[in-house]
């Protein structure tokens, strides 16, 4: 594995984040790679920069991951966090061993843990044109600033499932099992696992439970509301709903590459450390 150019993403709020991502870079172009560094919340900038990238970092927590794989996808660019958040299920490094770790990585000593993303259409009630959304937490359809329950009529594979009324409904890839989902009662999925998961926000006279679906499952939410709705992908991308607004989730074929240098049994030996909010 030879990396040419690996760029840096950073938390543009949090002060280390952004010097550690300078500090990189000067390591990076010391060993004759070349290094560009740009805030992760720069969606413009990071697409630009990403098209011809064998690797990102990233300096921060899950949230600014969460935005670099946007910007990534349809590539084979990876990427690789280093954790300046408070759990970091996703991210690989801790600031302290970084640096000591790095040039493993660089000597390609790495594995590539690869991703499920979510596909979420938006068509709108009105005959607008469709939106289209990758999640690779999850897509919730949720009420708004209102606190008001909403109605979801629900289909599974084009077969009515049920109608909830509830404040949302959360659709998760394995990856995303361990964020919202779980705040909502959901299990906890396998990282690499390809199901999906159907989570009811504070269900009103609604089923409570989650689902679990097959990878192959394409779920339909038709929205019913006076007030505020709101579809929210990955936690940063918001887009408001109206009314008979009809949402579809199904698995994406693109997938989102990790580079990982933990033994690919990671995730279960570090699961109860990172519950419980320790590194």
């Amino acid at each position: 594995m030879t990396f040419r150019k690996i760029g840096i993403a950073y938390h543009p709020l949090n002060s280390e984040a952004t010097s550690l991502a300078e500090e990189l870079a000067c390591f990076l172009d010391g060993r004759g790679i070349d290094a560009w560094v740009c805030s992760a919340w720069d969606e413009a900038g990071l697409k630009a920069k990403v098209k011809d990238s064998d690797l990102v970092l990233t300096t921060g927590g899950d949230g600014t991951i969460l935005r670099v794989a946007q910007s990534v996808i349809g590539l084979k660019t990876s990427i690789t966090g280093i954790n300046l958040g408070k759990l970091g299920f996703m991210t690989e490094l801790e600031v302290r061993e970084s640096r000591e770790k790095l040039p493993a990585l660089l000597a390609g000593e790495g594995w590539i843990d690869e991703r499920v993303l979510l596909e979420a259409r938006l068509a709108p009630a009105g005959g607008h044109e469709e939106e289209l959304y990758y999640a690779l937490n999850d897509a919730v359809v949720a009420r708004g600033g209102i606190a008001r329950i909403i109605g979801i009529e629900v289909s599974i594979d084009g077969q009515p499932l049920t109608s909830y009324r509830a404040d949302g409904l959360v659709v998760a890839t394995a990856t995303g099992s361990t964020g919202y989902s779980m705040s909502a009662g959901g299990p906890v999925l396998h990282p690499q696992s390809h199901g999906m998961l159907l989570t009811p926000l504070m269900p009103h006279l609604s089923p409570s439970h989650c689902l679990a679906l097959e990878p192959s499952t394409e779920v339909t939410m038709k929205v019913s509301t006076t007030h505020e709705a709101t579809l929210c992908v990955d936690g940063h991308i918001h887009r408001p709903l109206a009314s008979g607004d009809i949402i579809t989730v199904k698995q994406s074929a693109e997938r989102i590459r990790f580079l990982r240098l933990r033994p690919q049994d990671y995730f279960y030996r570090h699961l109860e450390q990172r519950l419980k909010g320790r590194t």
